[in-house]
């Protein structure tokens, strides 16, 4: 066994006096050195416990007979940012956080790493940084915050502000909302982004099987961390355990089958791809799209299901999941125990995991006995009811669908498991707005009509950072006339508790000059799931042939002219200068 530490410390007689000083003993020197990098800081309930995790971490290490160094790069908060600028940061931050892992760790090389995150960009941030930095890890994901009273989750209130500013409910009530959301730390509890890419982590073999999404006050989520700094211990040295190694095409596969199982963010398309670029592997849009054909989607957790995100462990979490749908995976890729997936899943089977789950579920049970009976679920809840078996499935074909066509040429995204049949295909009125604002203000307004489709462009990765449109989608599908009639359509994102018909990722974006720059008040837009098409088919209203579309495209082309940039300098200038489209990941093309 090979360590890079020792080699260091051989070149540079300086580290061993700088290390003492830091706090190292002259003994910890020789051992095994273990990089832990975690978001932990006071941004959000996603990282504020993290530190309890990494002293569990640290402990792990210590008893395998390694020393661990702690280094933090702490994310930020799409919730706390939504509706202001701020929120223009989120995804150039997943960046920021992948450049800072890869100096940290190889300014001064380790041996071995484990990797802390929760949330939406700081787990996608540090995958890609345990990829560049390339040394045995595990990924330890930070949990879920436990539902509020009457099983409220911070998803809902979008819902609760927009019922609030239609006058639907009394302050009162939006108030409560407020104060009851998140009782807790961790992840929010529902199927959003930070959820899916805890999930993802465990599906690309790249955490401890069964540990994705626990409660974040478990005393389970505190074990595994221990574990997860053993088991770096261990790998430590072994080349076969670099997660370059590790991770191949399968394994990507295997993760996107888990995300239509689940029904999975939408923001999924940007992080897998991202993740697997760092490896010279290619995840498309299509990639997604044909894997989600024919998948069943299986979990009836929010956003697209009823229950929080608490229960998905309690149910079984991502291996009941992959026991689900084990004939559609490749069971034989490695994992970062050194064993097979199906050699994980068998041992899971043999350990008693599920009993212990079992378990779990009967205590939710019993403390939220009274909402549950209210609900129509006088027993409680049982594993069936929340990872449905795979002959009865929720729905059989994925959770989302990529739409082609010439207003989106290389594709846009759209959730169909939270999308009303009736608007799987629909021609619409086209209604162009600049920036969400403009938008959000016409929708909460009624100066939208039922078969409008409302665009909002040039808040796509070059025009403002792609930040979600997370207002304007909930004022959407909670009003009871529009979210049934009309559609949203942008070249920004989501966020991954949205619902409606919303399509995001349009691809190419306005600001690189896109169709969706091109179009006009009154165009007419014809969206269909089912054939995954998205078409400008005719203009103030009169439909017009393909040819004629393409000559309407090509004049309107000729005249149109980029905006100034809408950042002059700092994160999102350079952001706006070399990201990658939205639908091949929106990661820094350099």
């Amino acid at each position: 066994m090979t360590l890079i530490s020792q080699q260091m410390r051989a070149l540079s007689p300086e580290l061993d006096p700088l290390r003492i000083g830091t706090g190292w003993a002259p003994e910890d020197l020789e051992k095994p050195q273990i990089f832990i990098e975690s978001t932990f800081g006071d941004s959000h309930p996603g990282s504020g416990h993290l530190d309890r995790l990494v002293e569990a971490v640290r402990r792990g290490v210590r008893e395998a007979g390694g020393y661990g160094a702690r280094y933090f790069c702490t994310d930020m908060c799409d919730g706390e940012s939504q509706g202001t600028d701020g929120i223009n940061y989120s995804l150039a931050s997943r960046e920021m956080i992948a450049n800072m892992i890869e100096i940290q760790a190889n300014a001064t090389p380790f041996d071995a790493g484990v990797f802390l995150a929760s949330c939406d960009k700081g787990a996608p941030g540090n995958l890609i940084g345990m990829l560049r930095v390339d040394i045995p890890s595990v990924f330890v994901a930070g949990g879920t915050m436990s539902a509020g009273p009457e099983l409220l989750t911070l998803e809902q209130l979008g819902m609760y502000s927009a019922q609030y500013e239609r006058g639907e409910i009394p302050e009162e009530k939006l108030n409560w909302a407020k104060r009851n959301a998140c009782p807790g730390c961790g992840a929010c509890s529902f199927i959003g982004t930070a959820s899916t890419m805890q999930i993802m982590a465990e599906a690309l073999g790249l955490s401890l099987p069964g540990s994705a999404l626990m409660p974040s006050s478990s005393p389970d989520l505190i074990e595994y961390a221990c574990r997860a700094g053993q088991r770096a211990v261990e790998m430590a040295g072994q080349e076969a355990m670099r997660p370059s190694v590790l991770l191949t095409p399968e394994s990507f596969e295997n993760a996107i089958l888990v995300h239509a199982a689940v029904s999975g963010s939408t923001n999924c398309l940007l992080h897998l791809p991202a993740i697997a670029h760092e490896l010279g592997i290619e995840i498309t849009g299509e990639t997604f799209d044909r894997l989600h054909r024919g998948a069943r989607y299986l979990l009836d957790v929010r956003p697209a299901g009823k229950w929080p995100a608490e229960v998905f462990y309690y149910a079984g979490g991502v291996p009941a999941i992959m026991e689900e749908i084990r004939d559609h995976l490749y069971l034989d890729v490695m994992t970062v125990t050194g064993r097979t997936l199906g050699q994980n899943l068998a041992d899971l089977k043999e350990n008693g995991f599920y009993e212990r789950c079992e378990k779990r579920l009967s205590d939710f049970n019993r403390r939220h006995a009274a909402t549950l009976e209210k609900l129509g679920y006088p027993d409680g809840l049982k594993r069936v009811d929340i990872i449905r078996p795979y002959e009865r499935a929720i729905g059989t074909d994925g959770s989302i669908a990529v739409l082609k066509g010439n207003l989106a040429p290389e594709g846009a995204v759209i959730k169909h498991t939270a999308c009303p049949r009736e608007m799987f295909h629909a021609v619409l009125r086209a209604r162009p707005f600049d920036s969400e604002e403009e938008c959000l203000d016409a929708v909460l307004h009624h100066n939208v009509e039922p078969g409008d489709a409302v665009l909002i462009r040039y808040e796509g990765p070059k025009g403002s950072g792609m930040p979600e449109m997370f207002y304007t989608s909930e004022a959407i599908s909670s009003d009871k006339e529009l979210g049934r009639s009309i559609a949203l359509i942008t070249d920004g994102r989501f966020s991954g508790a949205s619902t409606g018909p919303v399509i995001g990722h349009c691809s190419p974006e306005a600001a690189a000059g896109g169709p969706i720059a091109l179009v006009e008040e009154g165009d007419l837009i014809e969206l269909d799931v089912q054939a995954r098409t998205l078409n400008l088919v005719g203009i103030r209203g009169e439909r017009k042939t393909p040819e004629e579309m393409d000559e309407i495209l090509r004049q309107r082309r000729s005249s149109w002219q980029p905006r100034e940039m809408k950042y002059k300098r700092g994160v999102l200038r350079l952001f706006a200068e070399h990201a990658a489209s939205p639908m091949r990941g929106a990661y820094l093309d350099y």
